[in-house]
């Protein structure tokens, strides 16, 4: 490395590679554009290559330009993460953590594990989000998410995983649907309905092992409305706009006016995990991956061990 690099001339290429136009930039960083103009120059003359191609009319970064970027990018948001844990510290917090989580999560697992954290380190500062799975994963590859609560078949390369509950999918009906009337009505029995799902945003795998429900019965349903939101799938379905498949703990925590029927002897099974980041060096992630493996190793047989996909 090169010791005659200053973070000011990393920040200066940082900002200029977002704008991409040296007064906007200069003007962003409150210096004269000829200042900024010669920082960019020194630090390309330090690399050794060029990192913009300039003319009067545009400016565009060179494949170095592009590949410094990207580096850039994850040094700074490093930089904010250790200024978020030094303020924790001279706050008295252990650590900051951010964590994501989907809406069954809520409807299982997450409260008491929450209560149980906040029990065994109440210096530990949560901040909740609730997002789609894949919106998890891609957060939590850039470190902008320490902890996720996401459904998939298999964990991502550089995250691991911690499996937490797995649990069979429920049938979502409208109270005055007339099949309620059969003794013990099959899905097959469906295959002339209107299904409301989870969208393929939700998550991927989780859209996948859902379609093979169908498969296996070998119909493909007619989907009249997809979304990321439980809630407005049970209200659609207790208009009578559809029915519906969901993991069956959904069934707890909503007040709608709709029937679960079990689907306990289908095979798939869907799972909820812990998910983060093995490059992720925030304090507070081994000490929430321990409390939760404890309480999840308590749970009983349906919970399995740590993933390492690093």
């Amino acid at each position: 490395m090169n010791y005659q690099i200053e973070l000011r001339h990393l920040l200066y290429f940082k900002v200029l590679a977002e704008e991409l136009h040296f007064r906007r930039a200069a003007e962003k960083l409150f210096i004269a554009q000829p200042g900024l103009s010669r920082q960019i120059k020194q630090l390309e003359e330090s690399y050794g290559v060029t990192l913009f191609e300039r003319n009067k009319r545009n400016v565009q970064m060179t494949e170095a330009g592009i590949y410094l970027f990207q580096e850039v990018k994850e040094l700074f948001r490093h930089l904010d993460q250790i200024e978020t844990q030094l303020q924790s510290f001279a706050n008295g917090k252990i650590s900051t953590l951010k964590l994501g989580f989907i809406g069954s999560a809520v409807q299982t697992i997450l409260p008491q594990l929450l209560v149980t954290l906040k029990q065994q380190q109440p210096d530990i500062e949560l901040s909740l989000h609730e997002l789609a799975n894949e919106t998890q994963l891609d957060q939590l590859e850039k470190k902008e998410l320490d902890l996720g609560f996401v459904r998939l078949s298999e964990t991502p390369p550089g995250l691991c995983s911690l499996p937490i509950h797995t649990e069979h999918f429920s049938l979502v009906l409208p109270n005055n649907h007339p099949l309620l009337k059969s003794p013990q009505p099959s899905l097959d029995a469906f295959k002339n309905e209107s299904f409301i799902l989870f969208s393929k945003n939700y998550s991927h795998s989780y859209y996948d092992l859902v379609m093979s429900i169908f498969s296996d019965h070998k119909f493909i349903p007619k989907v009249t409305l997809r979304t990321v939101n439980a809630l407005t799938i049970f209200n659609m379905v207790a208009q009578g706009l559809g029915v519906a498949i969901v993991p069956s703990s959904l069934k707890n925590g909503y007040h709608v006016d709709v029937t679960f029927l079990e689907l306990n002897t289908l095979p798939q099974r869907t799972t909820l995990s812990l998910v983060w980041n093995a490059q992720n060096r925030n304090p507070g992630i081994p000490l929430v991956v321990q409390i939760i493996a404890s309480q999840t190793n308590k749970a009983g047989p349906d919970t399995a061990d740590i993933n390492n996909n690093s």
